[in-house]
């Protein structure tokens, strides 16, 4: 099984980001969630070639939305 090791960086945000396993590479518009907010993927940039299933990803996201209870 590939595993996509994403680390997500915020543009124009105090938000830490993340770094999260995927099953699938992310691509540039499209919508994630990391806890109460909702982001949009800018940029898409491979950060080493991959290594057996494993492909190391850098991705920068803005803030779209944030959810409150």
């Amino acid at each position: 099984m590939t595993v996509y090791k994403v680390s997500y960086v915020v543009t124009g945000s105090e938000h830490p980001g993340a770094i999260v396993n995927l099953d699938h590479a992310p691509a540039v518009g499209e919508h994630i969630t990391l806890g109460d907010h909702k982001f949009e993927v800018i940029e898409v940039l491979n950060l080493v070639p991959p290594r057996g299933d494993f492909h190391y990803i850098h991705a920068t996201i803005k803030l779209v939305a944030t959810f409150q209870d």
